[in-house]
């Protein structure tokens, strides 16, 4: 434990040097308050003994100056250390910053204890700050955990929702279009009947990493909607490049080749996509509902035209494309 020992008479800044080098501790000395500030800044000592006289700079100063360095979180224990008795300076010691009052002369036994309660007080602080780091951790992990899908690790019907209302609010008052996919793996249930449970959950993360893999910005957002269902979010993006982002996804799922023998759609998995674009008017928070409907209402679309389709709706007109 570093003390720093702001003092201007010699003879007591030996003293006190002595003393509490005696209690095994490592001392520094500074003759005025300019230079205590200095070497504050410098040693960044763990205790400040600090008399109130000095020349120049006073105590009150000093210590005013070293709890402006200190960062948040920070706190460095600091005891006036002086001749002068009065309560108003007492009372003002505390206020600049200071955490204790001693009227020299102080005897080593008075002392000691004094800096034993000031290392004790840091130590649980100290302790208390790792446990509040060590909480906060924890928080955002449970943050982060309620906002992911178990199975697939990708954001959960939760995470798409606050970011589905997030984004159309944003968009009512930019004035820019938003964009949404509505994925349905095709004819999944004959898939999971047939493989298992198991082999179906693997099918869910491959088609989950694949649809994540396609998204063009970091504001785009996949999630799994609800059992074999996913969507993405696409902020400021047009009808024509949220069907671009779905033909790469449909392609790319296409393309893994994951064995479907009970499809009649294909002998692969495959997945139908509907796809909605709208621009919010101004103010409208709860226009997004009719985003999800369009977007729906072409899944269905899709998938009635024979899956391993796109399908489309802008302004409640709903196209099958390819």
């Amino acid at each position: 434990m570093k003390v720093l020992v702001i003092e201007d008479t010699v003879t007591s800044a030996t003293l006190v040097c002595h003393q509490l080098t005696k209690m095994g501790l490592l001392t520094v000395h500074a003759r005025d308050g300019e230079s205590g500030v200095e070497m504050f800044k410098r040693d960044r000592p763990d205790l400040v003994l600090l008399d109130i006289i000095m020349p120049g700079m006073d105590g009150f100063e000093v210590a005013h100056r070293i709890r402006q360095l200190e960062q948040d979180g920070d706190w460095t224990p600091i005891i006036f250390l002086t001749a002068r008795a009065s309560e108003n300076d007492l009372q003002r010691a505390i206020e600049v910053g200071g955490d204790d009052y001693l009227v020299k002369p102080v005897s080593e036994v008075v002392l000691k204890a004094k800096v034993n309660a000031m290392r004790r007080i840091a130590q649980m602080r100290s302790s208390l700050l790792v446990l509040t780091r060590k909480l906060d951790d924890a928080n955002r992990e449970l943050t982060r955990l309620s906002s992911v899908d178990g199975l697939t690790g990708i954001a959960n019907r939760r995470r798409f929702d606050e970011t589905l209302h997030r984004e159309w609010r944003r968009a009512s008052r930019t004035g820019k279009p938003l964009s949404l996919l509505v994925i349905d793996v095709d004819h999944f249930k004959l898939f999971n009947d047939n493989y298992g449970h198991q082999v179906g959950d693997e099918c869910l993360k491959a088609v989950a990493r694949t649809l994540e893999q396609m998204l063009r910005r970091p504001p785009d957002l996949v999630a799994r909607y609800g059992g074999e269902e996913f969507a993405a979010i696409l902020p400021e993006t047009e009808l024509d490049g949220a069907l671009a982002v779905a033909e790469a996804m449909r392609a790319g799922i296409e393309g893994l080749g994951i064995t479907h023998r009970f499809s009649s759609t294909a002998g692969v998995v495959t997945v139908s996509i509907g796809a909605a674009t709208m621009t919010p008017d101004r103010g409208d928070e709860h226009g997004f509902v009719s985003l999800l409907k369009a977007s729906d209402e072409a899944l269905y679309r899709a998938k009635k035209n024979g899956r391993n389709k796109l399908a489309a709706s802008l302004s409640g007109m709903t196209a099958q494309i390819g």
